[in-house]
């Protein structure tokens, strides 16, 4: 058991470390497009802060662990909204900008909804719509590209891109600017992605049957926050340092990439079951903290130290659920 709790951790460690080789990596080829600072924020970070889950989800398919597979899924977009964005605000209350933010909570609630597709073809999630989910992703992209490309010619946007070129160490000149360099560190982390999500499966499986309990209920856990850790330390810095736009956006264009990327990606290696807990208990817990996003971030264009509070008991009482009462209900664990 102690070996494994090691190499959980050493996982962990390896996954956040490629996940920032890829997302600096990544943030500088995306100043050579020209685009928004929100819509780097948005895509370039969060998706790359999502690779953590895309590599592990892909890696649990193709060993048959659909539970985890899954359930990292609908388990990381529960952790990124009620426990990072919870964090961040209780650390700094995160300013909006509405018009901004209205639009992309409306897209985080609509791909909360998609697991349940399942529910139409006999609770398995099948390759054709692990396709039309990729498409949906493309289609996301597209459109955020032309409105990142029209931002980025106003003068605010510009100065918001030179700041945020500054917190991440990117805007300086020197070898980190150079696109070989760049190249060099998303391949760099996105090896490192492969390598810590097989191990990270292994060790969870292993934790998982040790502790008796199941699969589902470690990928919803210990899985699913693990893997949130990049979203998580790129937030909270971010809030501290006055990066509303980085700090937002990161965790909602996580929940899009996780959803309609790393899904719509595992289930076109091989198609998924879905999980009747996942269906009947996760996947309502997931809309409702995508809703929740609603209120808690018009109420004063902000989300206060009190609202972090509240999605941080929220996240507690769902996982305490999951080790309790659920597992009973459902013959898990």
């Amino acid at each position: 058991m102690l070996m494994q709790l090691g190499l959980l951790v050493v996982s962990l460690l390896v996954l956040t470390l490629g996940a920032e080789g890829l997302v600096r990596g990544s943030v500088a080829l995306a100043r050579r497009m020209g685009v928004s600072s929100f819509f780097i924020g948005l895509t370039i970070v969060g998706f790359g802060t999502s690779t953590p889950e895309l590599a592990t989800s892909v890696t649990a398919a193709v060993r048959g662990s659909a539970d985890i597979a899954v359930g990292n899924v609908v388990g990381s977009n529960i952790c990124n909204i009620a426990l990072i964005l919870g964090v961040a605000a209780l650390i700094c209350p995160i300013a909006l900008k509405l018009d901004v933010v209205r639009r992309e909570v409306l897209v985080v609630i609509a791909v909360a909804l998609v697991p349940w597709i399942a529910l139409t073809s006999g609770g398995r999630l099948e390759r054709w719509q692990g396709a039309a989910m990729l498409a949906g992703l493309a289609a996301y992209l597209w459109v955020g590209y032309a409105r990142g490309r029209r931002d980025a010619q106003r003068e605010a946007e510009a100065e918001a891109e030179r700041e945020l070129e500054r917190e991440l160490g990117v805007g300086k000149p020197g070898a980190a600017s150079r696109p070989v360099v760049s190249v060099l560190l998303v391949l760099a982390g996105l090896g490192l992605l492969v390598g810590g999500s097989y191990g990270l499966v292994a060790s969870a499986s292993e934790i998982a049957r040790g502790l008796g309990v199941s699969e589902l209920v470690i990928g919803l856990t210990i899985v699913a926050v693990g893997t949130s850790a990049p979203e998580l330390f790129t937030s909270v810095v971010a809030a501290v340092r006055g990066q509303p736009d980085l700090a937002v956006g990161n965790v909602l264009g996580s929940n899009v990439f996780n959803v309609l990327g790393i899904l719509g990606l595992t289930c076109l290696v091989t198609p998924q079951a879905v999980s009747p807990q996942i269906l009947a208990f996760d996947v309502p817990v997931m809309v409702g903290a995508s809703v929740a996003c609603v209120p808690i971030m018009l109420s004063g264009a902000r989300i206060s130290r009190a609202e972090g509070v509240l999605l941080l008991c929220g996240y507690a009482v769902y996982v305490g659920g999951l080790f309790t009462v659920v597992g009973g209900w459902f013959g898990e664990g």
